[in-house]
C-alpha cells in the first residue's frame, strides 16, 4: 500500500485474445472509476502475464481480476497475488455461483458504467485500510470466538473488544470505530439499549448485532432499528465477509 495513504495504485487484468484490442468498454469503465476515486488512483490494465510481472515487484493496493480469463492465467495471477507483501485488496469480476479463486477478497458483477465502477473503487479504498471493529460481548469466551472469526476474514480489520455497553460506549467517545458487533443479551445495557446510544451519538457508525436465539421478532427490531447486520450464533467468517462486503458497498455475486 502506498506508505502516506494518500494514493493507490490499482491494476485490471484483462482478458484477451490473440490479435484482439485490450481495450474494451468494462475496461474503460473501471479506468474512468478509478480517475473518479476520492483518493488518487494510479490505475494500468494489463494482460495477465504483465499483471503477474507487476505484482511481483509489489506497490500494488488494489487488483481486479477479469473472471473470464483462462484458468491457467488466473492461477498464474492469483499466485503472484498471494506472494505479494501485502498482498492487494482483490476483486474478481464473475458470475452468479461461479466459485472464488483463492486469494480473492470478493467477486463481483462487472460494473455498467463509470459511476457504479467508482462506488466499487471507493469501496476496495475503504477494504484496503484496516477498519477498526469493536466486540461487545459480556462473554470471554464469545469474545474470543468473534475475535478468531473476524481475524481471518478477507478484510483487514484491527480488532478491538469490551464486555458491556457502557465501555462500548466510552470507547466510541474516544476512538473512531468503523462497526460494532454487539451482543443482543447482556447485563446492564442490554443490545438494544446500547444500539440505541450508538445510533443517537455516533450515526456513522455501523452495527452488527449478535444473538443466540433465533427470534424473528428480536431481527425485525433490529433492522427497524438500523443495525447493519443480524448474526445468529454460531456464525462464520462468511457470514462476516457478506456483511462486510455490503458495508463497504461490494456486492459480492459469489462467496
Amino acid at each position: 500500500m502506498s506508505g502516506d495513504l494518500v494514493s493507490f495504485r490499482m491494476i485490471y487484468v484483462a482478458a484477451k485474445e490473440p490479435g484482439e484490442e485490450l481495450w474494451k468498454p468494462d475496461h474503460e469503465y473501471w479506468r474512468e472509476g478509478a480517475a473518479m476515486a476520492s483518493v488518487p488512483i494510479e490505475f494500468s490494465a494489463y494482460d495477465a502475464p504483465a499483471a503477474a510481472a507487476a505484482l511481483k515487484k509489489g506497490g500494488v493496493d488494489i487488483c481486479v481480476l477479469d473472471g473470464t480469463l483462462p484458468q491457467n492465467e488466473k492461477t498464474a495471477v492469483m499466485d503472484a497475488v498471494n506472494g505479494a507483501q501485502p498482498p492487494p485488496f482483490t476483486i474478481e469480476t464473475a458470475p452468479a455461483g461461479a466459485p472464488l479463486s483463492d486469494g480473492t477478497n470478493v467477486a463481483l458483477a462487472q460494473p455498467l458504467n463509470p459511476a457504479d465502477a467508482r462506488k466499487l473503487v471507493d469501496g476496495c479504498v475503504r477494504a484496503r485500510i484496516p477498519n477498526r471493529v469493536l466486540i461487545v460481548d459480556d462473554s470471554s469466551t464469545m469474545r474470543s470466538i468473534v475475535r478468531k472469526i473476524l481475524t481471518v476474514s478477507r478484510f483487514l480489520l484491527d480488532i478491538h473488544e469490551v464486555s458491556e455497553g457502557a465501555a462500548a460506549l466510552e470507547q466510541l467517545r474516544t476512538g473512531k470505530f468503523s462497526i460494532v458487533f454487539l451482543d443482543y443479551n447482556m447485563p446492564g445495557l442490554n443490545g438494544f439499549e446500547t444500539l440505541a446510544m450508538i445510533k443517537r451519538d455516533h450515526p456513522g457508525t455501523a452495527v452488527v448485532m449478535i444473538t443466540s436465539t433465533l427470534d424473528e421478532e428480536v431481527a425485525a427490531r433490529a433492522r427497524d432499528a438500523g443495525v447493519t447486520g443480524f448474526l445468529k450464533k454460531p456464525f462464520f467468517p462468511a457470514d462476516i465477509d457478506e456483511i462486510l462486503a455490503r458495508h463497504y458497498g461490494l456486492q459480492g455475486v459469489s462467496d
